[in-house]
């Protein structure tokens, strides 16, 4: 059976998050300017940018430092302000793109320069965005990070021996690599409307519960459908016990570790904040990181560098192609679903290869957040972008296939 994209990316951004009550109707015979939604998910097309600018003042959250020094973002001889692309039968303009995508963000990068770089929707270069389940690949990344320094001994170890806490739960045997692939077999279901107990309704109900712990007591209740390895299930929850099994591994918060080994190495220009479970609680790893666009950016440099920042190496030789491409035949491209070219690597959504490539895509690989959070990587071509949106719907294959036409053709004219 073909797999339901819409429920399959209904990340854990889309969970209310825990923040303050709803502001008060305030009577005016002019409009007020749009107040915050306390939750991501509930937004109104009003409210819905200004919600995603203001994600880490409705809850708890953690800062991701910045370092003392951030790395210019030069501008590219070949701008592409005049950049259009076919799609729908006929030619679109970046404006066209943004205006119709509800588009706030959009950089594109070649050789770590900036060819394009535009915003709308009220967000500013300064300003940062919330990047929903574009966190999972984050969060990998430092899992790559602590296999690198030794914290981490073996990808193929079972989570218990990060966390004994998990000792007894079916989460215990799993191993790191299957967290990181999605492929536990633990039961789940990547459905808001689920009831209470399982799936993200548990996600919402512990992010919303003030107990530091509630989320654990979640993952660690699921019983197991399917053996480990043999499944592919999206899971927002997956993405916290790895988390869990990082924070364990290197005795810091993931956002304590973020900074030291990749936002500030890579030279961030700002700091970023990632949600967590309750105050002082663990971050929620399958959502929640909010940045600005040009972080993002440096990010996605980052991954295309292989991990390598000047002389400095911070992932394993090779981290890149291993996470950023199926390595299960269950997860290849275009096994995933009826239609859909894309396969899946470390919580990375990956492009077919060779004779299969896309356009100008072979290769590549994004993160993808819902409502319209793309972070894309093709080293092959030296390009890298992020996109940030506020679609309406959770998850529009079509749009997502638009913005896959601009940015081939952004890689095309870059050649």
């Amino acid at each position: 059976m073909g797999i339901d994209r819409r429920a399959l990316l209904l990340s854990a951004g889309a969970v209310a998050v825990a923040g303050h009550a709803a502001a008060e109707t305030r009577a005016s015979v002019r409009p007020t300017p749009p107040l915050s939604s306390p939750s991501l998910f509930d937004t109104t097309p009003e409210n819905q940018a200004v919600t995603y600018m203001r994600a880490d003042r409705n809850g708890p959250a953690r800062i991701i430092l910045r370092g003392r020094r951030s790395a210019a973002l030069a501008a590219h001889a070949r701008p592409l302000d005049g950049l259009d692309y076919a799609f729908g039968g006929g030619r679109r303009s970046v404006d066209d793109y943004m205006r119709e995508n509800r588009v706030s963000g959009l950089i594109i990068l070649k050789r770590g320069e900036v060819a394009l770089e535009r915003y709308a929707m009220g967000l500013t270069p300064s300003g940062r965005w919330t990047g929903f389940s574009v966190a999972k690949p984050m969060t990998t990344t430092l899992a790559g990070a602590a296999l690198a320094e030794g914290a981490i001994e073996s990808l193929d170890d079972p989570a218990v021996r990060y966390v004994p806490a998990l000792a007894g739960s079916a989460y215990a045997q799993v191993t790191i690599r299957n967290l990181m692939r999605l492929m536990s077999g633990v039961d789940w279901e990547e459905d808001v409307e689920t009831s209470a107990g399982a799936g993200l309704a548990a996600v919402d109900a512990a992010a919303r519960s003030g107990d530091r712990n509630a989320l654990f007591r979640v993952m660690t209740e699921r019983p197991r459908a399917a053996e480990q390895g043999a499944v592919f299930n999206y899971n927002t929850g997956e993405a916290y016990v790895l988390g869990e099994v990082i924070a364990c591994a290197t005795g810091k918060t993931l956002a304590g570790y973020m900074s030291e080994k990749i936002w500030a190495p890579m030279g961030a220009e700002a700091d970023a904040t990632w949600l967590t479970c309750a105050s002082g609680g663990p971050e929620l790893c399958g959502y929640g990181i909010n940045a600005t666009l040009r972080d993002y950016a440096r990010f996605a440099l980052f991954i295309a560098h292989d991990g390598v920042v000047g002389p400095r190496r911070i992932l394993p030789q090779g981290w890149r192609d291993l996470a950023g491409q199926p390595d299960n035949p269950v997860t290849r491209n275009g096994f995933l679903e009826e239609g859909y070219p894309l396969g899946h690597g470390y919580m990375w959504w990956t492009m077919p290869t060779g004779a299969d490539a896309l356009p100008n895509h072979d290769a590549a690989f994004t993160a993808q957040g819902i409502h319209g959070q793309i972070m894309y990587i093709n080293a092959r071509e030296s390009v890298v972008a992020m996109v940030t949106s506020a679609w309406r719907e959770a998850w529009e294959t079509p749009r997502e296939m638009e913005t896959y036409a601009l940015l081939g053709e952004a890689v095309a004219r870059l050649r």
